[in-house]
Formats: C-alpha cells, structure tokens, sequence
C-alpha cells in the first residue's frame, strides 16, 4: 500500500553572483517551480554593464554586495543554511572566504565560468596554480560549452565533478518570434541586427566598416539595425541605412525582430555569448565571429548562418554580401534550422544540470 510522501523539503539555494541578467531569471522559477526551492541571490549592483532592473519573483531573494562586507556574507550563509551553493568564478575574494568554509561542512560549491580554453601563457599558468590555490573552494565546476569543459580540465577537476549547460536565454520568450516566420515567408525583412554593448571588445567598429564596405564594394541594399549602449556609439553617426536604438528590454527586442533578417555577433572576444541563444531561439540565420564561445552549439555553416575571421572587416562584409544574396525561401530555411539548433538547451535544463549534483 502507497504512503503520502507529504510536501518536498524547501530545497536552500545560494547564488553569489556577479552581474544577474534576464537569462538568469527563467532559471531561477524553474529552481522554485520543479525544486521547491527557496533562492537567494547576492549580486554585484555597483558598476553594472546593463541598465537591467530585476524582477520580484516569489521564492527569490535579492541581495545587494555593496550591502555586505565579508562577516555579513558568512552571516547571512549561515543564517541561510544553504543545501547548494553557486558561485560566479573565482574573482570576489570574499565570495570564496565564504564558500570555503560551506564547503568545508560538505555542502556543494558550485563554480560557473565560460573562459574559453585557448592555450595561452596565462592560462597555462593558471593551470599549474589553480589546483594549489583555489580548487580547494570548490566541490564541482559548470561550463557552458565544450571549449570551457577543457578548460575546467586543465584546472584540475575530474570529470565527475563538471557539469555542463551552464547557460540558456528565456526560449519561452524568444520562441515567440517564430509566429513571425509565416510573415517573412511572404515578405523576408532586409535588414542586419546586432543587439548588445558599443564597445571595441564587441567589434562595433568591425561592424561600421564592413557595414560601408557591404554597401561600397558588394552593392548591398540591407539595413543595419544596432541596439546597445556604449562609447563607441559615435561610430553610427552619418552612416545611412543604419538605426541606432538605445537599450531595449526584451519584450521590446522581439519587436525588432520582427522586421530583422539575419542577427550579427562581431565579437573579437565573446568567451560564450547568450545573445546567439536567443537569436536561434528566434530562429534568426547568424553571422558570427569565429571567436564567439557559442559558435560551436549553435551555428553550423551554410547550414543556418556563416562565421567569419576574426578581426577582419573585410571578411564580414563578404558574409553579409553572400547570405543577403540568399533567396528569401533559403533564409527561411536557415531560419527554421537555427530554431533546430536551439533546442539543444533550456531553463529547465539548465536547472536540472545544477540540481543533478544533488539528486
């Protein structure tokens, strides 16, 4: 005879993070929602990237950083009792003084990082230190890409201790840009789209001069349609067929899509880059940078976008060239294999992966 279990145990979740951004909140329900679990939240607030306001959500407990000094993050661990921590890498310094001592008690400390495995001198470096220094803070590590998971490897933890799917964007909400593709199959939108910040790291200044060359040397006819805040901005100025918009929340993006062809990440360092997630989940056609972490999830060549070389206007003007020159059932053909492509990964995937050290 079955016995009622009774309710599930509020599971205690702690995150010390750095910057939290719209894709961490679908992950967050989902924690509450499938996990019964109560999620508390530190986050940096001072010096953000993005103009971003976080959302009250039941369950969900924001602290500010700048609230805390090292005791008063021990305190509040304490008073939380956390069942699982997660921890943005390994640059708060008290962030690790209070994870050490929760890892200490058997709790799982979690450590996310999206660098790219490159094999450089610095890396090397950190990789002959990392297991000395500072593996000790941490019980498992969460990568997003395969590239990271090598990374995670050279850093001294075993396979047993590496989960993977450490980001997805809010698919429910990007998927709604698919009611769009009916539209563009009658009338396919001849514009670019690039959403993210106006600063040199971003390549904004690859994109302006591929821009000019695309419309110059390959007679190309598209619209650019760039979204971002940043210093770089200026570079927009006096270029026609260029629509500059200041930052958008996301509701307000799918908007734009709605009349954007093909989105474009020009990035010259982009260690993974969750923007590509949301544009496939839209199922856009990309065109990315070949040092876009995300490229290798979520892009497959001639097959829903093109990559280029890094660094090189020139060859990005060239992709513009070719897949604007595409015939429009062509790119709803590559538009229908980026939404494919983006079922790879979703919040709730995400959230199990985390869970799975637990379950």
């Amino acid at each position: 005879m079955c016995q009622n279990k009774g309710p599930l145990r509020t599971m205690k979740i702690l995150y010390l993070y750095s910057e939290v951004m719209p894709y961490n909140i679908p992950v967050f329900e989902k924690y509450v929602q499938k996990y019964n679990a109560e999620v508390h939240v530190v986050h940096w607030d001072h010096k953000k990237l993005t103009p971003y306001k976080l959302p009250k959500l039941d369950n969900v407990i924001y602290y500010n950083r700048s609230d805390y000094t090292k005791h008063q993050l021990k305190q509040l661990a304490n008073k939380v009792k956390p069942d699982i921590v997660y921890i943005s890498g390994w640059m708060d310094k008290d962030y690790l003084a209070v994870v050490k001592n929760i890892k200490d008690q058997g709790v799982p400390v979690v450590t996310g990082f999206d660098d790219q495995w490159k094999g450089d001198f610095r890396q090397r470096l950190g990789s002959f230190v990392f297991p000395f220094l500072l593996k000790k803070y941490f019980s498992h590590s969460w990568v997003a890409g395969p590239s990271q998971f090598e990374f995670a490897k050279r850093l001294g933890f075993k396979d047993s201790e590496i989960i993977s799917n450490l980001y997805s964007c809010n698919t429910l909400l990007f998927n709604k840009a698919m009611e769009y593709l009916e539209i563009k199959t009658k009338n396919y939108p001849k514009y670019f789209l690039y959403v993210g910040r106006f600063v040199s790291v971003k390549g904004i200044d690859l994109l302006v001069d591929a821009y000019k060359s695309y419309q110059s040397k390959y007679n190309g006819n598209w619209k650019l349609i760039c979204i971002g805040n940043g210093d770089l901005k200026y570079l927009f100025e006096n270029n026609p067929g260029i629509e500059v918009f200041d930052f958008l929340n996301q509701a307000e993006i799918l908007a734009i899509i709605k009349r954007a062809g093909v989105f474009i990440l020009p990035s010259r360092f982009e260690p993974w880059g969750v923007v590509v997630h949301e544009f496939v989940s839209a199922g856009m056609p990309l065109i990315l940078s070949e040092n876009v972490g995300a490229r290798s999830t979520f892009l497959i060549d001639n097959f829903n976008g093109l990559s280029f070389t890094n660094n090189s206007a020139e060859n990005l003007a060239k992709a513009m060239s070719t897949i604007s020159s595409k015939t429009d059932s062509e790119l709803i053909e590559m538009s229908k294999n980026s939404f494919f492509l983006s079922n790879k990964i979703n919040p709730e995937i995400v959230a199990a992966s985390f869970m799975s050290i637990l379950i």
